[in-house]
């Protein structure tokens, strides 16, 4: 129903606004859309070429080395059941996704949640900027993505990236605020300059709260690019997509399944990764 007292044409504002930018701005982001399909592309290839035990035992001994055998026997035993359900390739798709988007949201996020944590101007900017990103419906990110990248797994990552950035800059700016400023005080009578603070006493101490934060960033990717197979990103949410809008019940339940076991997967081993920064820290 219409308002009757006034109209506020925001959506109109911000179509004209991506116009703009498709015009203006078309040459940068076909370099994006090409510096991201061959970053994915590679790490999709190192994926899916060698055979799947040589991936799995591989897989099985990172989470040996990062928490013990009884993790390593569960990924292994996760695995087979993907590769059983006959959803190993959809599945190193969506692994070589999130791991592509992953990585470039950690190195935007923790940088500028240091920045946060040292400037509180910037904090004041970088707080509503996060805000605005993570209570924005997932959904929506993937309309401006379909218009600068076209359909295919690029628009799926950029728009995860976006998603998931907000709690690698929080985790971060609050995991370096929460160091004891005594610890730092002591590091500045020392004469220790502010960097050699930073990188020596405020990370490795924060360290903590910084992986808490790649955790998230990880498993919000892994929900994101589901949402992503609507724009053809392919993967695991490609045929969660296609098991949907076919009512395809045995398609929907094994893609789903093998999502879990790719988010317990990534969740142990980040969070194992942690308890391994601490321990090298001490």
């Amino acid at each position: 129903m219409a308002n009757d007292l006034f109209r506020i044409p925001v959506g109109k504002w911000a179509e004209s606004g991506l116009d703009w930018i498709i015009e203006n701005l078309g040459a940068f982001f076909d370099g994006v859309k090409a510096f991201f399909a061959q970053f994915y592309a590679g790490l999709d290839w190192v994926l899916t070429t060698p055979p799947f035990w040589a991936v799995i035992v591989v897989l099985a001994a990172l989470a040996f080395w990062l928490k013990g055998w009884k993790l390593a026997l569960g990924s292994a035993v996760g695995f087979l059941v993907i590769y059983g359900m006959n959803q190993w390739e959809n599945a190193m798709h969506t692994l070589a996704l999130v791991l592509v988007a992953s990585m470039v949201a950690v190195i935007i996020s923790v940088p500028l949640g240091i920045a946060a944590a040292k400037s509180s101007a910037v904090s004041r900017v970088v707080k509503p900027v996060m805000d605005f990103l993570q209570t924005m419906p997932a959904f929506v990110y993937l309309i401006p993505a379909l218009l600068l990248l076209g359909v295919g797994p690029v628009p799926g990552i950029v728009a995860t990236i976006i998603f998931a950035l907000a709690p690698g800059a929080r985790f971060t700016e609050l995991g370096i605020r929460s160091v004891d400023s005594e610890v730092v005080e002591a590091g500045q009578a020392f004469g220790a300059s502010p960097m050699r603070i930073l990188r020596q006493i405020q990370i490795p101490l924060a360290m903590p709260t910084i992986m808490a934060g790649i955790n998230q960033i990880i498993m919000l990717s892994l929900s994101m690019v589901v949402i992503a197979g609507m724009v053809g990103g392919g993967g695991l949410g490609g045929a969660v997509y296609a098991a949907l809008t076919g009512l395809n019940t045995p398609l929907g339940v094994e893609s789903g399944l093998s999502v879990v076991i790719l988010a317990i997967f990534l969740d142990r081993v980040t969070a194992s990764l942690s308890k391994v920064k601490q321990h090298s820290a001490a």
